[in-house]
Protein backbone atom coordinates (compact mmCIF):
# COMPACT_ATOMS: atom_id res chain seq x y z
CA UNK A 1 0.00 0.00 0.00
CA UNK A 2 1.49 3.43 -1.28
CA UNK A 3 2.21 6.02 1.63
CA UNK A 4 -0.17 9.38 1.99
CA UNK A 5 1.56 12.64 2.27
CA UNK A 6 0.94 12.60 5.84
CA UNK A 7 1.98 9.09 6.80
CA UNK A 8 5.43 10.21 4.91
CA UNK A 9 4.94 13.09 7.31
CA UNK A 10 4.61 10.71 10.23
CA UNK A 11 7.28 8.74 9.74
CA UNK A 12 9.68 11.83 8.75
CA UNK A 13 8.35 12.85 12.75
CA UNK A 14 8.94 10.05 14.10
CA UNK A 15 12.18 9.57 13.29
CA UNK A 16 13.36 12.90 14.18
CA UNK A 17 12.01 12.42 17.29
CA UNK A 18 13.75 9.18 18.30
CA UNK A 19 17.23 10.49 17.24
CA UNK A 20 16.43 13.58 19.16
CA UNK A 21 15.70 11.18 22.31
CA UNK A 22 19.49 9.73 22.04
CA UNK A 23 21.05 13.04 21.79
CA UNK A 24 20.66 13.76 25.70
CA UNK A 25 22.90 10.11 26.02
CA UNK A 26 24.89 11.20 23.15
CA UNK A 27 26.26 14.46 24.58
CA UNK A 28 26.83 12.64 28.20
CA UNK A 29 28.91 10.15 26.24
CA UNK A 30 30.64 12.47 24.21
CA UNK A 31 32.13 14.14 27.17
CA UNK A 32 33.80 11.19 28.63
CA UNK A 33 36.18 11.93 25.50
CA UNK A 34 35.77 15.71 24.63
CA UNK A 35 36.30 18.89 26.51
CA UNK A 36 32.89 21.08 25.21
CA UNK A 37 34.82 23.02 22.91
CA UNK A 38 36.38 19.86 21.25
CA UNK A 39 32.79 18.90 21.55
CA UNK A 40 31.34 22.13 19.81
CA UNK A 41 33.94 22.02 17.13
CA UNK A 42 33.53 18.48 15.75
CA UNK A 43 29.68 18.22 16.18
CA UNK A 44 29.46 21.76 14.34
CA UNK A 45 32.04 20.73 10.98
CA UNK A 46 30.14 17.47 10.85
CA UNK A 47 26.45 19.59 10.75
CA UNK A 48 28.09 22.61 8.39
CA UNK A 49 29.36 19.28 5.83
CA UNK A 50 25.81 17.60 6.37
CA UNK A 51 24.26 20.91 5.69
CA UNK A 52 26.85 21.27 2.78
CA UNK A 53 26.18 17.88 1.12
CA UNK A 54 22.06 18.77 1.56
CA UNK A 55 22.33 21.74 0.16
CA UNK A 56 23.69 20.69 -3.14
CA UNK A 57 22.05 17.49 -3.23
CA UNK A 58 18.31 19.81 -3.21
CA UNK A 59 19.75 22.26 -5.73
CA UNK A 60 19.89 25.32 -3.56
CA UNK A 61 23.35 26.55 -4.48
CA UNK A 62 22.23 29.55 -6.39
CA UNK A 63 21.00 30.95 -3.03
CA UNK A 64 24.84 31.43 -2.64
CA UNK A 65 24.40 34.19 -4.97
CA UNK A 66 21.32 35.44 -4.46
CA UNK A 67 21.22 36.16 -1.40
CA UNK A 68 22.55 39.94 -0.84
CA UNK A 69 25.01 41.10 2.02
CA UNK A 70 22.65 42.25 4.70
CA UNK A 71 21.07 38.52 5.14
CA UNK A 72 24.82 36.68 5.00
CA UNK A 73 25.62 39.60 7.64
CA UNK A 74 22.18 38.34 9.66
CA UNK A 75 22.99 34.53 9.26
CA UNK A 76 26.39 35.58 10.70
CA UNK A 77 25.32 36.82 13.53
CA UNK A 78 22.61 33.96 14.03
CA UNK A 79 25.69 31.46 13.56
CA UNK A 80 27.48 33.19 16.73
CA UNK A 81 24.01 32.81 18.86
CA UNK A 82 23.66 28.65 17.24
CA UNK A 83 25.82 26.42 17.16
CA UNK A 84 28.16 29.23 19.05
CA UNK A 85 26.84 30.24 22.04
CA UNK A 86 24.14 28.04 22.55
CA UNK A 87 25.74 24.52 22.68
CA UNK A 88 28.98 25.75 23.94
CA UNK A 89 26.61 26.77 27.43
CA UNK A 90 24.66 23.43 26.74
CA UNK A 91 27.56 21.65 26.63
CA UNK A 92 29.03 22.55 29.92
CA UNK A 93 25.27 21.81 31.41
CA UNK A 94 25.62 18.44 30.78
CA UNK A 95 29.30 18.30 31.68
CA UNK A 96 28.41 19.52 35.12
CA UNK A 97 25.07 17.81 35.57
CA UNK A 98 23.64 14.51 35.26
CA UNK A 99 21.69 13.75 31.80
CA UNK A 100 18.53 13.99 33.21
CA UNK A 101 18.38 17.44 35.18
CA UNK A 102 20.10 18.59 32.00
CA UNK A 103 17.64 17.30 29.63
CA UNK A 104 14.93 18.29 31.67
CA UNK A 105 15.54 22.22 32.40
CA UNK A 106 16.41 22.16 28.38
CA UNK A 107 12.99 21.67 27.68
CA UNK A 108 11.71 24.93 29.36
CA UNK A 109 12.81 26.74 26.10
CA UNK A 110 9.65 26.92 24.44
CA UNK A 111 8.21 28.81 27.65
CA UNK A 112 11.08 31.06 28.01
CA UNK A 113 10.60 32.09 24.16
CA UNK A 114 7.18 33.09 24.91
CA UNK A 115 8.34 35.40 28.21
CA UNK A 116 10.54 36.60 25.81
CA UNK A 117 8.29 37.54 22.70
CA UNK A 118 6.50 39.80 25.07
CA UNK A 119 8.97 43.16 24.86
CA UNK A 120 11.13 41.83 21.92
CA UNK A 121 8.00 41.09 19.73
CA UNK A 122 5.13 43.24 21.45
CA UNK A 123 3.47 40.08 22.00
CA UNK A 124 0.34 39.82 24.95
CA UNK A 125 0.27 36.96 27.64
CA UNK A 126 -2.58 34.83 27.31
CA UNK A 127 -4.42 33.20 30.84
CA UNK A 128 -3.11 29.86 29.25
CA UNK A 129 0.44 31.41 29.12
CA UNK A 130 0.33 32.08 32.75
CA UNK A 131 -0.65 29.17 33.92
CA UNK A 132 1.47 26.88 30.97
CA UNK A 133 4.11 29.23 33.20
CA UNK A 134 3.70 28.73 36.29
CA UNK A 135 3.52 24.36 36.15
CA UNK A 136 6.45 24.71 33.92
CA UNK A 137 8.37 26.37 36.47
CA UNK A 138 6.95 24.39 39.52
CA UNK A 139 8.80 21.42 37.31
CA UNK A 140 12.02 23.13 37.47
CA UNK A 141 12.11 23.97 41.11
CA UNK A 142 10.70 20.07 41.81
CA UNK A 143 14.17 19.42 40.23
CA UNK A 144 16.18 21.98 41.13
CA UNK A 145 15.75 21.19 44.96
CA UNK A 146 16.13 17.62 44.70
CA UNK A 147 19.38 17.28 44.74
CA UNK A 148 19.71 14.96 47.52
CA UNK A 149 18.17 12.63 44.73
CA UNK A 150 21.80 12.22 42.80
CA UNK A 151 25.16 10.95 43.84
CA UNK A 152 27.63 13.45 45.90
CA UNK A 153 29.15 16.02 43.18
CA UNK A 154 26.79 15.59 40.48
CA UNK A 155 24.43 17.99 40.85
CA UNK A 156 25.73 21.73 40.50
CA UNK A 157 23.84 25.03 40.85
CA UNK A 158 26.22 26.62 38.37
CA UNK A 159 24.58 23.67 35.83
CA UNK A 160 21.56 24.59 36.48
CA UNK A 161 22.17 27.98 35.67
CA UNK A 162 23.96 27.34 32.51
CA UNK A 163 21.14 24.74 31.61
CA UNK A 164 18.37 27.41 32.13
CA UNK A 165 20.73 30.15 30.59
CA UNK A 166 20.30 28.04 27.38
CA UNK A 167 16.86 28.00 26.96
CA UNK A 168 17.73 32.29 26.73
CA UNK A 169 19.83 32.30 24.08
CA UNK A 170 18.23 29.67 21.98
CA UNK A 171 14.99 31.44 22.43
CA UNK A 172 16.69 35.00 21.32
CA UNK A 173 18.07 32.85 18.70
CA UNK A 174 14.62 32.04 17.29
CA UNK A 175 13.18 35.32 18.11
CA UNK A 176 15.62 37.40 15.88
CA UNK A 177 14.67 34.52 13.12
CA UNK A 178 11.27 35.69 12.96
CA UNK A 179 11.69 37.68 10.36
CA UNK A 180 13.98 35.83 8.63
CA UNK A 181 12.90 35.06 4.94
CA UNK A 182 15.79 32.93 4.12
CA UNK A 183 15.25 29.31 3.08
CA UNK A 184 15.67 27.52 6.41
CA UNK A 185 18.24 24.80 5.52
CA UNK A 186 20.32 27.03 3.93
CA UNK A 187 20.17 30.23 6.21
CA UNK A 188 20.97 27.09 8.59
CA UNK A 189 23.99 25.78 6.71
CA UNK A 190 25.27 29.24 5.96
CA UNK A 191 24.92 30.36 10.19
CA UNK A 192 27.02 27.02 10.86
CA UNK A 193 29.48 28.14 8.12
CA UNK A 194 30.35 31.50 9.92
CA UNK A 195 30.30 29.97 13.13
CA UNK A 196 33.06 27.72 12.73
CA UNK A 197 36.38 30.17 12.98
CA UNK A 198 34.71 31.18 16.10
CA UNK A 199 34.50 27.89 17.65
CA UNK A 200 38.07 26.81 16.16
CA UNK A 201 39.43 30.00 17.90
CA UNK A 202 37.65 28.65 21.11
CA UNK A 203 39.49 25.95 20.86
CA UNK A 204 43.00 27.38 20.00
CA UNK A 205 42.77 29.89 22.98
CA UNK A 206 41.11 26.82 25.54
CA UNK A 207 41.09 23.43 24.32
CA UNK A 208 43.44 21.24 22.83
CA UNK A 209 42.66 19.91 19.47
CA UNK A 210 45.57 17.47 19.23
CA UNK A 211 44.40 15.55 21.89
CA UNK A 212 40.60 14.11 20.22
CA UNK A 213 41.04 10.64 19.80
CA UNK A 214 39.22 8.49 17.56
CA UNK A 215 36.32 8.12 20.14
CA UNK A 216 35.65 11.72 20.79
CA UNK A 217 35.64 12.06 16.98
CA UNK A 218 33.01 9.23 16.22
CA UNK A 219 30.78 10.61 19.22
CA UNK A 220 31.22 14.62 17.96
CA UNK A 221 30.44 13.07 14.68
CA UNK A 222 27.00 11.52 15.88
CA UNK A 223 26.20 14.70 17.66
CA UNK A 224 27.03 16.36 14.98
CA UNK A 225 24.70 14.62 12.67
CA UNK A 226 21.74 13.62 14.98
CA UNK A 227 21.55 17.30 16.91
CA UNK A 228 22.40 19.64 14.59
CA UNK A 229 22.24 18.17 11.20
CA UNK A 230 19.61 15.55 9.95
CA UNK A 231 17.62 15.41 12.53
CA UNK A 232 16.50 19.10 11.58
CA UNK A 233 16.26 18.32 8.01
CA UNK A 234 14.23 15.55 9.09
CA UNK A 235 11.73 17.21 11.11
CA UNK A 236 11.42 20.43 8.21
CA UNK A 237 10.47 17.79 5.98
CA UNK A 238 8.05 16.63 8.14
CA UNK A 239 6.19 20.01 9.02
CA UNK A 240 6.07 20.58 5.11
CA UNK A 241 4.46 17.47 4.17
CA UNK A 242 1.79 17.26 6.71
CA UNK A 243 -1.80 18.49 6.31
CA UNK A 244 -1.58 20.08 9.69
CA UNK A 245 1.49 21.85 11.75
CA UNK A 246 -0.36 20.06 15.09
CA UNK A 247 -0.91 17.02 13.70
CA UNK A 248 3.11 15.84 13.68
CA UNK A 249 4.42 19.12 16.15
CA UNK A 250 2.45 17.19 19.36
CA UNK A 251 4.96 14.23 18.45
CA UNK A 252 8.08 15.44 20.07
CA UNK A 253 6.29 15.57 23.62
CA UNK A 254 7.35 11.82 23.11
CA UNK A 255 10.94 12.92 23.34
CA UNK A 256 12.10 13.65 26.77
CA UNK A 257 10.65 10.39 28.10
CA UNK A 258 12.56 8.25 25.61
CA UNK A 259 15.12 10.34 26.42
CA UNK A 260 15.11 9.11 30.13
CA UNK A 261 15.12 5.02 28.45
CA UNK A 262 18.14 5.97 26.35
CA UNK A 263 20.18 7.78 29.71
CA UNK A 264 18.62 4.77 31.92
CA UNK A 265 19.68 2.00 30.24
CA UNK A 266 23.18 3.38 28.31
CA UNK A 267 24.43 5.97 30.88
CA UNK A 268 23.16 4.20 34.18
CA UNK A 269 21.44 7.04 35.27
CA UNK A 270 18.87 5.63 37.82
CA UNK A 271 16.21 7.85 36.85
CA UNK A 272 15.17 10.06 40.36
CA UNK A 273 11.23 9.92 40.85
CA UNK A 274 11.77 14.16 41.04
CA UNK A 275 12.34 14.10 37.33
CA UNK A 276 9.82 12.00 36.23
CA UNK A 277 7.39 14.31 37.98
CA UNK A 278 9.27 17.76 37.26
CA UNK A 279 9.52 16.53 33.58
CA UNK A 280 5.93 15.32 33.57
CA UNK A 281 5.25 19.33 35.16
CA UNK A 282 7.67 20.67 32.37
CA UNK A 283 5.31 18.83 29.94
CA UNK A 284 2.57 19.34 30.63
CA UNK A 285 2.71 23.48 30.43
CA UNK A 286 3.96 22.61 26.96
CA UNK A 287 1.26 21.14 26.45
CA UNK A 288 -1.04 23.94 27.88
CA UNK A 289 0.80 26.45 26.15
CA UNK A 290 0.50 24.55 22.46
CA UNK A 291 -3.40 23.27 22.56
CA UNK A 292 -5.86 25.62 24.98
CA UNK A 293 -7.31 28.42 23.10
CA UNK A 294 -6.12 32.29 23.36
CA UNK A 295 -8.15 33.61 25.61
CA UNK A 296 -6.69 37.63 26.09
CA UNK A 297 -6.75 39.39 29.94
Amino acid sequence: MALTRQHKAYLFALSAVLLWSTVATAFKVSLRYLDVFQLLLVASVTATLCLFIIVLATGRTPLLLCTGRRDYLRLAYLGILNPFCYYLVLFKAYDLLPAQVALALNYTWAITLMLLSVPILKHRITRSDYGATVICYSGVLMICFSGGQFPAGDFSKVGILLALGSTIIWAFYWLLKTKDRIDPVFGLFVSFLFSIPFIAAACWFWSDVSAVGINGILAGVYVGLFEMGVTYILWLAALQRSEATAKVSTLIFLSPFLSLIFISRILGEAIAVTTIIGLALIVGGLVIQHFNPKMKD
